[in-house]
């Protein structure tokens, strides 16, 4: 038997995994995942369902839900680390450029 997978994330993450074919719940903290994974659980039945859960969402999960998911070891939750945003920014800034150096023939500043 084959659980369905799903994740629930925040929307950056949400982008990255939906392209890769996931079902995917946004949520934006602990209450709202804690509805996502009572809605997949509801939708899933008995056969249970592994999700997939944004660190910083499980952290911020009710304590309760959390107790419960221990006891019970049903929905399986997975954390996974959620995307850095804004911390890419400065080596995309770089890698234009750098890009622009090359095709111009000298450096330049960004503002």
């Amino acid at each position: 038997m084959r659980a369905p997978i799903h994740a629930v994330c925040r929307r950056p993450a949400a982008l990255g995994l939906g392209l890769a074919g996931l079902a995917c719940t946004e949520a934006d903290d602990g209450p709202g995942a804690a509805a996502a994974i009572a809605a997949i659980e509801r939708a899933s039945g008995s056969g249970g369902a592994l999700i997939l859960i944004e660190r910083a969402l499980y952290d911020a999960l009710p304590p309760g839900l959390r107790r419960q998911v221990e006891r019970d070891g049903t929905p399986l939750l997975m954390p996974f680390p959620g995307p850095a945003v804004g911390a890419t920014a400065g080596a995309a800034d770089e890698e234009l450029l750098e890009l622009l150096r090359r095709s111009v023939g000298y450096r330049l500043r960004l503002r």
